[in-house]
């Protein structure tokens, strides 16, 4: 199966003892592919763009922390297999990270829907994310969560585009406006999710 429409199965898990014998290794391996998958836009939104390693990881992780043994996994598949991108999406995972709680939360308050405003443009064409299949992540009261999952879907043409011109990532948030343009490094790490 090609990497770009792969998912992760059961067979591709490793047991508690090998994932422990392992786990410094591919943890340093994960730091070095992370690198360039991470773009900050604004003082506090960061995007980690995910892929079948990063999410094979984090199934892993979820595994060892909690515990549950053969029958957990299944619930894990069906939760990180979704934001693995499938060859023509790239998939974000967004983190609005404010150290202080009380300032976190009053800041939380101000960004409700902020997962709708969320954009990238490659060549003048601008693709808005959407979010991905997850329950709504703003409270009724406005409060948006400090954490979404966000897919960008690229035409051809775009992906193309994607590989050679400049690509900036923008929020348009009323409270939060910021964009930035991605480095050489990153788009040349994240055109590997297009194959």
């Amino acid at each position: 199966m090609p990497a770009t429409a792969r998912k992760i199965t059961e067979a591709d898990i490793l047991s508690d003892s090998d994932y422990a014998a392992q786990r410094k290794t591919l943890r340093s391996q994960a730091i070095a592919l992370k690198k360039h998958r991470r773009v900050e836009v604004g003082p506090y939104a960061t995007f980690y763009f995910e892929n079948y390693q990063t999410m094979w990881l984090q199934v892993q992780e979820m595994l060892r922390i909690e515990k549950g043994g053969r029958e957990q996994i299944a619930g894990e598949l069906d939760a990180y297999n979704p934001l693995i991108p499938q060859g023509d999406e790239l998939i974000a995972t967004l983190m609005l990270e404010i150290e202080d709680a009380d300032r976190r939360h009053a800041t939380l308050l101000t960004l409700g829907g902020i997962e709708e405003t969320i954009f990238m443009e490659i060549g003048g064409a601008r693709i808005a994310a959407t979010p991905t299949e997850y329950d709504d992540r703003t409270t009724p009261d406005g409060k948006t969560s400090s954490v979404h999952w966000l897919r960008f879907k690229l035409t051809p043409g775009q992906i193309a585009r994607f590989k050679t011109e400049r690509v900036i990532l923008g929020i348009g948030h009323k409270n939060y406006g910021h964009m930035a343009v991605l480095s050489d490094e990153t788009r040349a790490a994240l055109a590997q999710d297009f194959g």
